[in-house]
């Protein structure tokens, strides 16, 4: 049920031992029927899978300083405000290793 005055949704409460609905702007209304229902009905939405396959991103030449090799991957993300630059972030082609740089 919508607010008449407002167009509101008019919200349950008790007062009073009563049951009634209530809305923002001040309107209340005492149901007809005893008893107040509220139905809600939830969908599941879809699963997203995250695949982290690293082939797919650009390569780098930038040196690891866990084992020293020339290529590492790379990516950037928002990691602060958006006022701020973006982080880019890199990983070891061979060891794994991932670290960050701050533009």
């Amino acid at each position: 049920m919508f607010c008449p005055k407002c167009g509101s949704i008019l919200r349950p409460k008790e007062k009073g031992g009563k049951k009634m609905l209530y809305c923002s702007c001040g309107f209340t209304k005492v149901p007809e029927a005893e008893s107040i229902e509220i139905k809600e009905k939830v969908q599941e939405g879809k699963k997203i899978e995250v695949i982290e396959n690293f082939e797919t991103d650009p390569k780098i030449k930038i040196t690891c300083s866990k084992c020293n090799n020339k290529v590492a991957y790379y990516w950037t993300q928002q990691t602060r405000g958006a006022d701020e630059p973006e982080t880019r972030f890199f990983k070891c082609t061979k060891c794994n290793y991932t670290w960050r740089e701050y533009s």
